[in-house]
């Protein structure tokens, strides 16, 4: 499934699926605006403080979403490379310094912990960007699982996915979410759509704490990355009030989305062109449920993982019948 981004912005993936770990990056416009948040006790971030309201500089040329954990960071630096090739970065007095956010998941657990995404590999996601996204196990999504709490025998598979939201006056909003999750990830109605598989069923995990089970593998292995972009005019305070908004949206799919130490989130929101202003007040969608990019890593999921449950969905995405491999 592919998914159209804002007029003026690309993404583009590079994924391994023998080591299972990938990148993604989306390249903004020029002029555009950033601002993000960070939740939960473990980030692993770069550059994110440049998307802080009280930064001098108004936003980033790119972002990136990559596996790999603190490693992955270091995969940036092929960003900035492709952009100083194009002539784009943050202008100085001797030339422009290209400026990426990026944010890292854990996924060294489900393939080859050895293997992470490196400059080259985020060189070749920038070659591969264009107008649409694909959704999936695919990129920063690749090595993504969810259902964490009872260790790996009962993990299935998590992705990335993306929604997208036309709003009045015709710009358009796309959140991106890569989805690694120490919890389960729900559907529209609040059945779970990935997760913990015991018994041949899914559980939910804050039952399975409520009931005293201990968690068999460190909180702060469990993350979920959202990026959302759209081409409608915001200032950089506007848009960091929308990015601490679609937290509620996360949470509608997510519901361990506040665990102390479950991880880190990052919310970047990139504004493209001018032109479009977005109408009505600012974030009063943020938690609009709409769309379900959380869902839809969910129900992307690949069969045949090493160590993983193999899950099949109905041809809605919905009704995940999972067994093992």
């Amino acid at each position: 499934m592919t998914v159209r981004l804002p007029d003026g912005f690309r993404a583009g993936h590079w994924s391994d699926r023998e080591a299972w770990t990938g990148c993604t990056v989306v390249l903004a416009p020029p002029g555009s605006v950033g601002a993000c948040e960070v939740r939960g006790g473990g980030p692993g971030t770069r550059e994110s403080d440049l998307l802080s309201p009280a930064a001098s500089v108004q936003g980033v040329n790119a972002v990136l979403l990559t596996g790999g954990s603190a490693f992955g960071l270091g995969a940036a630096d092929g960003v900035a490379r492709w952009l100083e090739r194009q002539g784009v970065g943050h202008q100085t007095s001797v030339g422009a310094v290209p400026l990426v956010a990026s944010a890292v998941v854990f996924d060294l657990a489900l393939g080859r912990a050895d293997v992470r995404p490196g400059p080259d590999e985020a060189e070749a996601a920038c070659l591969a960007a264009g107008p649409e996204l694909e959704t999936g196990s695919i990129g920063a999504g690749t090595g993504c699982t969810v259902g964490k709490i009872l260790g790996p025998r009962h993990w299935t598979k998590g992705g990335l996915g993306a929604a997208r939201l036309e709003l009045a006056g015709g710009a358009s909003v796309v959140a991106i979410a890569v989805v690694n999750a120490f919890g389960e990830v729900l559907a529209e109605d609040g059945a779970v759509l990935a997760g913990i598989w015991r018994d041949g069923r899914h559980e939910r995990t804050v039952d399975l704490l409520r009931a005293g089970v201990g968690f068999r593998r460190a909180w702060h292995e469990a993350t979920t990355l959202v990026c959302l972009v759209t081409d409608a005019v915001l200032t950089k305070t506007e848009a960091w009030l929308v990015a601490r908004a679609a937290s509620a949206g996360v949470a509608r799919g997510r519901p361990d989305r506040h665990l102390r130490r479950r991880g880190r989130r990052l919310l970047p929101r990139v504004r493209g062109r001018p032109g479009r202003p977005a109408r009505g007040r600012r974030g009063g969608r943020g938690g609009d449920g709409r769309g379900d990019p959380p869902g839809r890593a969910g129900r992307a999921r690949r069969p045949g993982l090493p160590g993983m449950l193999r899950a099949r969905v109905t041809a809605r995405g919905h009704g995940p019948l999972a067994s093992r491999p």
